[in-house]
């Protein structure tokens, strides 16, 4: 199958290579010459026969202004993909938009990261039923070999609110094995702590790629002094707390792991300041003043 490729980054990159490999053919465009198949997006539609399919991936700040920007080279009876980061709530206007064109849309929400190109991506696809169908050749390249790896998971937006949702469990998740981490690091009888979190990779109820991956971390720096503590965060777990409070679904978890991110960005908290010269006013507790 034939497709087009906005944003060669490192999902965009890994994926024109694992499509490529799976015999089809991939026109890329990106704005860094280096690694672009064509000078412009005009080029790369030139090079589609239509009906034309191109699938965007660049970051969600841009994507609104990527995907008017290719509409207008495209024809009636071409689709559009958006698989980067959106927020689900963007996708059913931007399809309204590019339906008076007579442009499909669809979009996916892929979880893979750097390794996708060896593994395999997770998909999940929100769209129409044709349309799914006729992008099925691609998404069954990019899906991990076997049963799992894809879902079309509703109509338009479903499949970022799926990435969503995702992306809010994974922060609960990585904030678990972070906060187990330091306890270990802590204790006074562990004198091994990269070898008890190898020790959990098989065998263990808590086995997984992200404890896969924090194993891997410590071989290559076993305290993770090469590292600052502040985490960034992309949006989804915020948008993931928005919508239980909108639901009235509890998420504890979830809002708990992305508060302790914003928490890592601030070197001396207000907060804790605050609580330090409370304490000290009711109890006449000990407080630290700064040097």
């Amino acid at each position: 199958m034939q497709l087009g490729l906005v944003g060669l980054g490192r999902m965009g990159g890994n994926m024109r290579g694992r499509l490529r490999t799976a015999g089809h053919e991939v026109i890329g465009y990106d704005r860094n010459p280096d690694v672009s198949d064509v000078a412009s997006l005009a080029e790369m539609v030139e090079r589609l026969t239509p009906p034309r399919a191109v699938w965007v991936m660049v970051p969600s700040m841009v994507t609104d202004a990527a995907i008017e920007e290719l509409a207008t080279f495209l024809s009636e009876g071409d689709l559009i993909i958006d698989g980067g980061n959106s927020r689900f709530s963007d996708d059913q206007p931007r399809a309204a938009r590019l339906a008076e064109k007579g442009i499909g849309y669809m979009d996916v929400g892929v979880s893979g990261g750097v390794w996708g190109l060896e593994n395999g991506y997770a998909l999940m696809v929100g769209g129409d039923a044709e349309h799914v169908a006729r992008l099925e050749p691609v998404f069954e390249a990019l899906k991990p070999q076997g049963q799992f790896g894809f879902v079309h998971a509703g109509p338009v937006g479903a499949g970022h609110y799926a990435k969503m949702v995702h992306n809010g469990i994974e922060y609960g998740l990585m904030h678990a094995y972070a906060e187990g981490y330091e306890l270990l690091s802590k204790s006074e009888i562990i004198t091994n702590v990269p070898g008890v979190i190898k020790s959990w990779r098989d065998g263990s109820v808590v086995e997984s790629w992200l404890l896969d991956l924090l194993d891997r971390a410590l071989d290559e720096d076993p305290e993770l002094a090469n590292l600052s503590g502040y985490t960034e965060d992309t949006g989804e777990g915020r948008w993931t707390v928005e919508e239980a409070i909108r639901l009235a679904v509890p998420m504890n978890v979830i809002a708990a792991s992305l508060f302790a991110r914003f928490a890592s960005r601030q070197d001396d908290s207000p907060a804790m300041k605050a609580v330090a010269a409370l304490r000290q006013q009711f109890g006449g507790h000990a407080v630290r003043k700064r040097p």
